[in-house]
């Protein structure tokens, strides 16, 4: 797994320098990667810029009919996706495998989205036509957690808008996303795609560079804020997909053996390395012992393992700074709380920590206030609906929230009292291209996803001419 290439003005080249890639199931150098110097990141912006008249200039339809064969050109190589995702992230195959359908779903549907002319006369015998325009070079960074779908969180709007792009990988896990620069450049003309790679080095020249035109970035709020900064020297458009720290409320009127598989699921997916998974459990006291112990139990019969093994749900995390990092919180669940599932890393090389149940734990503790990202829940106890709702909101961070009740109308109507940029009722972490996606406050800015998602990506063009 060594023969990968930077993307750059329709050409695979390799990088000035060379970077190590780890397997998180061994912990152990597999791969190397290219990395891009800032000469190669300048002509990747360069080659952006260029090809940005041509490509703005095509019809809608062409644009399409690209996005159409880069989501044939994904599936036809699935399983060559696949088999690099395990290695250089993994998850387990069934993860590996939702994740590469998700990104061929995400082109496809991009398809059927349209950048409509609108005309009409005024009162005062205005002719107006408005039309959105692409902006022009647009750098879309990505993160490690979902290497090749936030991808296509990104690319199909940015493309169908007209504009061209830079991706930035994660340096954890560049591999992915350079293998499908590598199976798609020959769908797009020279300039259009540009795939580069850096070790966290490149960023403030990439969000800064005078040449790019918008920004659209998935991480944490830190480095959210970062970005923004250094796009204000040119009033750069931005698209920010931040950290989150989804709070979960669950009522007192529900059957525990019956949500619970599905607050552990949503918890736990891609072992908890989700921005939007429920990394807060909030549960009434009439069933949080109930709760408690079946959550726990399904923690006690996780399969943890190298995603290549047979009947594994839990993988490695995916990096040694963030398994360091949840090694700490597991430190903070023995002080702060009770430890009644998990708790622990597992005696194997690689980067394993079993899914972790946390009880008799508060607010105030950093392992409720922060968000962990990794596989490890605290569940807190609460009396007043009224109360923990105040709790819930009280965080920086508003990306998503749930209610969980036996009514689903009282909980839609709990719902609206969440402050988060999804809710979701009797469910958690349920998106589809579709269906518009954004955080409030501290996570985020801008909306990603269907025909909001896509004007982000352009410029609102108003012609105001005199009737005839």
């Amino acid at each position: 797994m060594n023969d990968f290439r930077l993307l750059i003005n329709g050409e695979l080249v390799a990088g000035d320098e060379t970077m190590p890639v780890y397997n998180p199931a061994t912990g152990t150098v597999f791969a190397t990667s290219p990395r891009a110097s800032r000469a190669q990141l300048d002509q990747a912006v360069a080659a952006a810029k260029s090809a940005f008249p041509g490509w703005a200039a095509t019809d809608v339809d062409t644009r399409k009919a690209a996005l159409k064969a880069i989501a044939d050109a994904v599936t036809a190589h699935a399983e060559e996706l696949v088999e690099v995702l395990i290695a250089e992230h993994g998850k387990p195959r069934a993860e590996a495998v939702r994740e590469i359908g998700g990104t061929a779903g995400f082109f496809r549907f991009a398809t059927t989205l349209d950048l409509p002319t609108q005309t009409w006369q005024d009162a005062d015998g205005r002719n107006i036509t408005t039309a959105r325009r692409p902006l022009g070079p647009v750098a879309a960074i990505i993160p490690w957690n979902f290497p090749l779908l936030t991808v296509a969180f990104k690319l199909p709007s940015a493309l169908l808008a007209g504009n061209t792009v830079v991706v930035k990988t994660s340096p954890t896990t560049p591999l992915t996303t350079l293998l499908f620069a590598r199976i798609v450049a020959p769908l797009l003309p020279p300039g259009v795609l540009n795939v580069i790679t850096d070790d966290n080095d490149l960023g403030d020249a990439l969000t800064s560079h005078p040449d790019i035109r918008k920004v659209t970035f998935t991480g944490s709020t830190a480095t959210g804020q970062r970005v923004m900064g250094n796009a204000v020297s040119t009033l750069k458009r931005l698209t920010l997909e931040l950290g989150g720290n989804d709070a979960a409320i669950v009522l007192g009127d529900v059957k525990p053996s019956e949500v619970a598989p599905q607050l552990f699921r949503a918890a736990f997916q891609n072992n908890g390395q989700v921005c939007l998974a429920i990394k807060r459990l909030y549960v009434h006291d009439d069933v949080y012992d109930e709760i408690c112990r079946e959550l726990a139990k399904l923690a006690d019969a996780a399969v943890v393992g190298e995603g290549t093994e047979d009947g594994v749900t839990h993988g490695p995390i995916q990096n040694k700074r963030q398994y360091d990092k949840l090694l700490a919180l597991l430190e903070v669940a023995r002080q702060d709380g009770t430890v009644i599932a998990g708790g622990s890393a597992l005696e194997r090389p690689g980067y394993f920590i079993r899914p972790t149940i946390v009880r008799d734990i508060n607010d105030g503790s950093v392992l409720v206030d922060e968000e962990q990202f990794g596989p490890i829940l605290p569940v807190i106890s609460y009396s007043d609906i009224d109360e923990v709702i105040d709790r819930a909101n009280s965080s920086g961070f508003a990306l998503g929230a749930s209610v969980w009740s036996a009514d689903p109308e009282r909980a839609a109507d709990l719902a609206w009292r969440m402050d988060a940029g999804t809710v979701w009722v009797n469910k958690h972490s349920d998106i589809a291209p579709h269906i518009p996606f954004g955080g409030a406050k501290m996570s985020g800015v801008g909306t990603e996803f269907a025909q909001e998602g896509l004007y982000e990506f352009t410029q609102l063009k108003v012609i105001n001419g005199v009737a005839s």
